[in-house]
């Protein structure tokens, strides 16, 4: 019985219409039986009877599309320049080349304001200093330093490199040729990696976009136009102070001459932030 039952499947399986609809019911005895004509089932099998659609009737199966999953575009870091820094105690020093052509080992310090670099390095590069050079005034504990204000063609570590940089001409104690402050880093995100005695700069431009006009964030304009009138503060504060104690012509002479080159200087950085797209909120 069980080989009759399997022949009939099988049977069925293979003679069954390839088109139309196909019967399959069940006698008393268990045997599974197919047909193309309803009319051949005996009466008492027909309301169990299992209708079948033919591979032509049922409907053919679409290819599945697969639309792929969409991540957003990852906004890859700049790669960076890595340099080797000397270490003395706290201190770190870097190797920066400033003009193209003078070598000098420059603390880097990520709090100073502007780069510094010593007199003797001024003279090498042929930089000169007279009464009408701009200065900025810090104040220390027992007096005020005036600091003599220029702009270095270029200043370059490793393959990083900026153009038109400010520096203060001061004599550090200790000798050291000068500090690399943010008037150079601020162009750059800064890692210093102080137990392998590395920094690496990872340039702050990138392409423009509308969130990023001219290729540069928020902090980026947010800092330098923050910084620049900053510094016009508080040198019209000492300005001020001059006027009223009656300070040296010569030295009010300086003092105005620096205002004059900050308010360039924002006048320049308004020209590029309106060029850009820049927020107006972002120039504050």
């Amino acid at each position: 019985m069980r080989f009759a039952v399997a022949f009939f499947i099988v049977l069925g399986a293979i003679v069954s219409p390839s088109y139309g609809e196909t019967y399959k019911w069940v006698d008393d005895k268990g045997a599974v039986h197919f047909t193309d004509d309803l009319s051949t089932i005996p009466e008492k099998y027909r309301e169990e009877v299992e209708t079948r659609k033919s591979p032509k009737e049922t409907s053919t199966s679409q290819p599945l599309e697969v639309t792929p999953t969409s991540f957003p575009a990852r906004v890859a870091e700049p790669e960076g320049v890595t340099v080797n820094l000397l270490r003395s105690g706290e201190v770190s020093f870097a190797e920066v080349v400033l003009n193209g052509n003078l070598k000098q080992y420059l603390v880097v310090d990520t709090g100073a304001s502007f780069t510094t670099i010593s007199r003797g390095a001024a003279r090498e590069l042929g930089i000169a200093i007279d009464e009408y050079t701009p200065v900025i005034p810090t104040i220390t504990a027992s007096s005020v330093i005036f600091n003599p204000l220029v702009t270095l063609r270029s200043v370059r570590v490793g393959e990083a490199e900026v153009e038109n940089v400010d520096a203060l001409v001061h004599n550090l104690p200790g000798g050291s040729a000068g500090l690399l402050g943010n008037s150079f880093l601020s162009e750059f995100k800064v890692v210093l990696d102080s137990v392998n005695g590395k920094m690496t700069l990872h340039s702050l431009q990138g392409t423009p976009s509308p969130d990023r006009p001219g290729g540069y964030g928020r902090e980026f304009w947010v800092n330098k136009f923050r910084s620049c009138n900053q510094i016009l503060d508080q040198l019209n504060k000492m300005k001020q102070r001059y006027k009223e104690k009656g300070g040296s012509s010569t030295e009010l002479t300086r003092v105005n001459n620096a205002i004059r080159h900050f308010e360039d200087q924002l006048s320049e950085l308004e020209r590029r932030a309106s060029n850009a797209g820049v927020p107006r909120d972002w120039r504050q």
